[in-house]
């Protein structure tokens, strides 16, 4: 029996370390191999790639399969690879399924080990600087539906071997040195192709002729399914001889003469057309020249403005704001962050709208590689390239843990990007008004008390910037987040002097602009001030800045606050969600007190950015017996006798209602 029980005890643990080793599993060759690959090539972005760690689930672009035995993702753009990939590095990699080393420096000839990928089915090695030929044999990845090889130095020839990836649905060689003719392919499962700019020549196989002739520009080939072959070249070519007027001798062999009077009528009528044809050119070039800056300002029937449709589709992105690429524009690079990613990878990102602002439209986009960023499209920018490059060169140095970031930015003449990093928590808005009812989880006090005094550093360290003289102009909820440490972060700043003025009926009914600033281009650090004060009460009362009574009626946070102070101080004014936290009136009291300062309606009795970061600091629990009850003032209240509280043991807030001058 006992031994029954052994056999029993044995088996039971056998089966315990099968069911559970393989979560716990790390793929030890395939690290081995991603070891010495990121040891062997220089990088200029460091990885997280400890050999201490393990691979799946904490390696930077690094994917596993769902049994963590194998390696089946590899997403690296961007990194600053340089030279060649490492040789039995990434080869060892057999279980492979995606590869993606595009926007990198590597160079060399297309690793020849890669052979040993048999499990690969997406390839991109697009903008690099590979070089020699392409594989001759392509039939070790029989498995390949997605390659890019765009943007290099290949040359030589295309390999029909090509032809046997029958799951192939994309394929892009554009843009390096390739010669010769292109192959038959025959593919059914093609749907994409793209061969153009490089040095191909002959017919363009029957196979191929449904794609569109763009995928073959810039090279020397033709198309055989009309009678006469049309060549294309590139876009600025000359027509050929064929194609060209015939010469007078021409027309004079051909036996038919034209009369005098005829040709006095032919030459004034030509000139009669040549006069219509300048006067339109006239018109449509002053038509553009005004119409494109409605266009680029979000304007009706603009060009920015139409591809703004269906915003929520893979490649949509790619769909709003490639029509506006200038060739010589890229993203402009904050801290070192040349390589992180690139224009395409923005236009190849899926995205979704997150929201419109009163500067732009917000899109989270995920990149290929998983990162997600917040792209924000600008609508109303009146400034030249100059004077936007300068600006964002001023809010791109701003580097504080309470400013987001500006990583990247982007100017053309239709349109204009800031990418910032993507908070995954939303905005302050978002966490204080969405799904409010049974489900929601309440932003508890400590974490409004944080994002207070996040927000007013970062407010107060922009006001340091450019001497002194920097101003946000744009101070909400919505551009606030929460940082990894939960403090509050400040988004969106320095916009103001680069639109057109917002009008102030609009931009009053959000209720954040204080009362003397008709322009929003002359936004003030004490308007910024005020603006925070405005955050304040809406983190206290939980109300919007402009909320609806029961009867419809629109409110105005501040005036709606001070209409409270002055006629009784209850617990009315603050959020019914805080009311549940113990031991917390006083601070609430305490940082009410706070911004009503802030929103003092005369600027000059508002206290300074950081006169308020030390006043929101500074409230702190403590014992609210051995600490004197602030003292809350309206700006119109008169002072009033102190009653005595009837309550046996008051609340805080029962005694800041007894004994301020209400």
């Amino acid at each position: 029996m006992e031994r029954i029980d052994a056999l029993f005890i044995f088996s039971a643990i056998l089966w315990f370390g099968l069911l559970v080793s393989p979560g716990k599993a790390d793929p030890v060759g395939d690290k081995q191999a991603l070891l010495t690959f990121v040891n062997n090539i220089p990088h200029y972005h460091s990885l997280n790639w400890n050999a201490k760690s393990p691979v799946c689930g904490n390696w930077t672009g690094v994917f596993c399969s769902a049994d963590k035995t194998r390696v089946i993702g590899l997403r690296l753009p961007g990194v600053g690879f340089q030279g060649q990939i490492p040789a039995n590095s990434l080869s060892r990699l057999t279980a492979l399924q995606i590869l993606s080393l595009r926007s990198n420096s590597l160079s060399g000839p297309f690793p020849p080990d890669f052979s040993n990928l048999g499990s690969l089915s997406e390839l991109y090695l697009q903008f690099n600087q590979f070089s020699g030929p392409l594989p001759s044999d392509f039939s070790a990845w029989k498995n390949l539906t997605t390659v890019d090889l765009s943007n290099n130095a290949f040359n030589g020839s295309i390999s029909s071997s090509i032809s046997n990836l029958t799951q192939l649905t994309y394929l892009n060689l554009a843009n390096n040195s390739l010669s010769g003719k292109i192959p038959d392919l025959n593919l059914s499962s093609l749907q994409q192709l793209d061969l153009a700019y490089n040095n191909l020549t002959g017919n363009v196989p029957k196979s191929l002729q449904r794609f569109p002739r763009s995928d073959f520009l810039g090279n020397n080939v033709t198309f055989t399914n009309s009678p006469s072959a049309i060549p294309v070249g590139p876009p600025a070519s000359q027509p050929s001889p064929s194609q060209s007027s015939p010469s007078p001798s021409q027309s004079s062999s051909s036996g038919f003469t034209l009369s005098e009077s005829a040709l006095l009528g032919i030459i004034i009528g030509a000139c009669v057309l040549g006069f219509v044809i300048f006067a339109l050119i006239l018109i449509a070039c002053f038509s553009q020249k005004n119409g494109g800056g409605r266009g680029a300002s979000g304007g009706g029937g603009g060009a920015a403005a139409a591809p703004a449709k269906g915003l929520k589709t893979e490649r949509s992105l790619e769909k709003t704001i490639t029509g506006g690429q200038d060739d010589d524009n890229r993203l402009v690079f904050f801290g070192g962050r040349n390589h992180a990613f690139d224009l395409e990878d923005l236009l190849r990102a899926s995205a979704e709208v997150l929201g419109k602002g009163t500067f732009g439209t917000a899109y989270k986009a995920i990149l290929e590689d998983v990162t997600t960023v917040v792209v924000k499209r600008l609508r109303e920018v009146t400034v030249g390239k100059r004077e936007f490059e300068q600006q964002m060169d001023l809010v791109g140095s701003i580097k504080q843990e309470n400013v987001v970031e500006l990583r990247a930015y982007y100017y053309s003449k239709e349109e204009k990007l800031m990418v910032y990093d993507h908070y995954n928590q939303g905005s302050v808005s978002a966490l204080l008004h969405g799904k409010r009812g049974e489900d929601r989880i309440p932003l508890d006090w400590e974490t409004r008390r944080r994002i207070a005094v996040g927000a007013a550093r970062g407010i107060a360290h922009i006001h340091t910037e450019n001497d002194g003289k920097l101003v946000h102009g744009n101070i909400k909820s919505s551009n606030i987040f929460l940082n990894s440490r939960k403090y509050g972060c400040v988004s969106d700043l320095g916009l103001t002097t680069l639109m057109s003025p917002v009008a102030a009926p609009i931009s009053r009914a959000a209720g954040y602009r204080a009362p003397e600033v008709v322009d929003s281009r002359k936004a003030t650090q004490l308007s910024d001030v005020y603006s925070f004060g405005v955050v304040l009460l809406e983190l206290l009362t939980g109300k919007s800045p402009v909320h609806a009574t029961g009867a419809d009626e629109a409110v105005h946070l501040v005036r709606w606050v001070h209409s409270v102070v002055r006629e009784e101080w209850t617990a009315e004014v603050f959020d019914v969600e805080l009311m549940k936290y113990p031991n917390i009136e006083e601070e609430m009291v305490e940082m009410l007190q706070v911004g009503m300062a802030c929103v003092a309606r005369m600027p000059e009795k508002r206290p300074k950015m950081p006169e308020v970061v030390k006043m929101v600091e500074d409230i702190r629990r403590v014992d609210n017996k051995n600490r004197p009850v602030p003292e809350i003032k309206s700006e119109t209240s008169t002072p009033t006798p102190t009653p005595t509280p009837t309550p046996p043991t008051p609340s805080v807030i029962e005694m800041a209602s007894s004994s301020g001058t209400q």
